[in-house]
């Protein structure tokens, strides 16, 4: 397997990726959108012990909806599932979603959506996004490399005491499948090994991305620092979102399948996961026209799944700059670059 051209989803045909990002004075915070081709069929797996979400129980598969129009992360909790509306209107507008009635634009679009806790992280409790973000993030998305670090859904997220962000990898495999995951990293647990290196580390590719050597010293003060802010975790101020994509052809129930497998991907980059502090959440998507897989194809098609999912938690990690305390009203927001080392 290898990446693809962009090491990111939008590497499978027709998917496409825009954020929303704000960070002025006051804000820290925003929207991404992964927008696939008509016809897209989708799935997830919800874990953890504090989801917000929107639609996804249309995608189970006992259910009838069978097509995604687009697929919405967004910060600002309970709050920035108003964003998706701001999506919802867009496809709208393109007369694109489920047929509801007789007439031309009588459609629903389509638009599954989840949170995660980012409120108050610029000293503003009531700065999230919503509709105007949604719509923003949706005419922003492009078929090219997608922007990493602290972007759209990732600008004012968090992982285990460090900076989050926005995270994405794929792999091509053998048979010519691609796959392609998009991750928001905004976990309670840590992307860290006790010694300082990045838990997925192993699973990059040679040369993707540079890594730093951790300095003894300075990882030790990061876990002393780690540690005091343990002491004020509430629950559900958490949570690490992610959606993969592929042009093999699945149905909803692989999908849901994929997603599920996907999770595996959170336990190896971060720890822990699925905690009550936390509503991960996967969704999987499968573009129409590609190629059917066996069994045997789909689990390799499930391996590389997870290991973009782990990829992406790493790059997000290393994209993520530092944030400082006026930014942040108070609560600075350190990098892993500079968590790791004594130089910066």
């Amino acid at each position: 397997m290898h990446p693809g051209a962009h090491n990111a989803i939008t590497d499978v045909p027709g998917i496409r990726v825009g954020h929303a990002t704000r960070d002025e004075p006051g804000w820290l915070t925003g929207t991404s959108v992964v927008v696939p081709p008509v016809g897209t069929t989708g799935g997830v797996d919800v874990r953890g012990g504090g989801p917000g979400t929107r639609e996804t129980d249309l995608l189970d598969p006992l259910n009838l909806v069978d097509a995604v129009d687009a697929v919405v992360l967004s910060g600002g909790s309970a709050y920035g599932l108003s964003a998706a509306d701001g999506v919802v209107a867009a496809l709208a507008d393109e007369g694109r979603g489920w047929p509801a009635g007789p007439g031309a634009g009588e459609v629903v679009p389509i638009v599954p959506a989840a949170i995660l806790f980012d409120l108050g992280r610029a000293g503003s409790w009531r700065h999230h996004p919503g509709p105007d973000e949604g719509r923003a993030a949706y005419l922003a998305a492009s078929d090219g490399p997608v922007d990493e670090g602290g972007v759209g859904a990732g600008t004012g997220a968090r992982a285990g005491g460090l900076r989050g962000g926005i995270g994405s990898a794929s792999a091509v495999l053998p048979s010519g499948v691609t796959v392609g995951a998009l991750v928001a990293v905004n976990a309670v647990g840590s992307p860290l090994s006790p010694d300082g290196r990045l838990l997925a580390e192993r699973l990059l590719v040679p040369g993707e991305v540079d890594v730093p050597e951790p300095d003894p010293v300075a990882v030790q003060a990061h876990w002393e620092r780690q540690a005091a802010e343990a002491q004020a975790l509430r629950a559900g101020t958490a949570t690490t979102l992610a959606v993969v994509a592929t042009d093999a052809a699945l149905d909803k129930a692989g999908c849901a399948k994929l997603a599920g497998v996907a999770h595996d991907g959170f336990a190896r980059a971060l720890s822990p996961v699925h905690t009550g502090f936390d509503g991960d959440t996967v969704f999987a998507l499968s573009t129409p026209g590609g190629p059917a897989v066996d069994p045997f194809a789909f689990v390799e098609l499930q391996t590389a799944a997870a290991d973009c999912v782990s990829r992406a938690i790493v790059r997000a990690v290393l994209a993520a700059e530092s944030v400082d305390r006026r930014a942040t009203g108070g609560a600075e927001m350190r990098s892993y670059r500079a968590a790791v080392s004594r130089r910066e």
